[in-house]
């Protein structure tokens, strides 16, 4: 047996020993003092109780969150590479592929503020002060459009806010409902003489495999003396003439836009069926007033705008993805603008051709 296991086994001794009745019992270790207990007891209940006092308004949080959280979740908490998204997703939970966040899955606040307390950051857990806790919180609730950017969480407000999901779960009553049925004598008539493999996964075809049979996920020995790859030869292609004006966009440009869109897919849809999700929808945003997009809850600014006559059109759409909240100071969007000319150039022609 290796050092690894006997260390468990003594760890889980010595915890099970020190339990206050063993303790008395035997005469090993001693009682947990109070002042033990409280710091032991963090938990962080949907009703309030285990909250620190705090606050932090969404703009400081925000701060806060660019500092400690946006490497791995992005900036506006939609999610990069591998790591999750807490932000968006909302109407996916009966999808193939559900979007499990902050406003579509969890049930309570306090779920939230309890993980990025005792989890967050990665690599630094508990690092964080109370406050930037609360501000990390409220600016996923920002994100998330269930509040305003001049918002500030606290303590004393915090079970105020519910999460658009806290009726979408229900008390486990498998100790009533299930147990009883599977608790009863097992069947010990006709059972099968013998159990044997009739049949393997390869027999059945579930294992892909390349044209010489192997499974996909074989590595080739490439030390093995293997012939050198015969030179590939290439025909020369006469390159197309560029479209003209009347063809519509260039479609290099418009699969380079929606390369660009999948920054913006954890908030916004587009195309056939599209829904509103943290942000509206963009079918036919050109020539759309802003802000009017029915039944989505737009941030004051943004209804502002649109009341004084501001009109998506190629133009304003380009200053806007340039600087978002330079461009409309309050804005809800987080997004920090798109980098250059032409990516800008490439985002006006995909969202022009996917509604056309």
């Amino acid at each position: 047996m290796s050092k690894f296991p006997k260390l468990l086994v003594s760890a889980a001794l010595v915890a099970t020993l020190a339990t206050p009745a063993l303790a008395e019992k035997l005469g090993i270790g001693r009682a947990a003092m109070p002042e033990e207990i409280a710091a032991w007891d963090v938990n962080v209940l949907p009703d309030g109780r285990g909250l620190p006092e705090g606050s932090m308004s969404v703009l400081d949080g925000e701060a806060v969150f660019i500092d400690n959280c946006a490497s791995c979740h992005g900036d506006f908490a939609e999610g990069l590479d591998n790591w999750p998204a807490l932000a968006g997703g909302r109407g996916t939970l009966r999808d193939e592929r559900p979007v499990k966040t902050v406003g579509s899955y969890w049930p309570y606040l306090s779920t939230v503020w309890d993980y990025v307390n005792r989890s967050m950051p990665f690599g630094g857990a508990q690092t964080l002060e109370t406050d930037e806790v609360y501000g990390i919180v409220a600016y996923i609730l920002y994100s998330e459009g269930l509040v305003d950017d001049d918002f500030v969480l606290s303590n004393e407000n915090f079970t105020e806010v519910r999460l658009p999901n806290e009726d979408g779960f229900y008390v486990d009553d498998r100790v009533e409902v299930e147990f009883p049925v599977f608790a009863t004598e097992p069947c010990m008539e006709n059972c099968k003489d013998a159990v044997e493999i009739t049949r393997k996964a390869s027999d059945l075809n579930v294992t892909p495999t390349d044209d010489a049979g192997r499974p996909l996920s074989t590595i080739p020995d490439v030390t093995a003396g293997a012939e050198a790859p015969e030179e590939v030869v290439v025909a020369a292609v006469t390159p197309e003439e560029p479209p003209s004006a009347t063809e519509g966009p260039d479609p290099e440009l418009v699969a380079e836009g929606e390369k660009l869109f999948r920054q913006c897919k954890s908030c916004h849809e587009l195309g056939e069926g599209a829904r509103s999700r943290t942000g509206p929808h963009l079918n036919d945003v050109f020539g759309r007033v802003a802000g009017t997009v029915e039944g989505f809850r737009y941030s004051k600014p943004m209804v502002a705008a649109g009341e004084a006559g501001l009109v998506w059109t190629e133009e304003t759409v380009a200053e806007f993805l340039a600087d978002p909240r330079g461009y409309m100071k309050g804005t809800r969007m987080s997004f920090r603008g798109l980098k250059s000319d032409d990516d800008i150039a490439a985002m006006n022609a995909y969202l022009k051709s996917a509604t056309e």
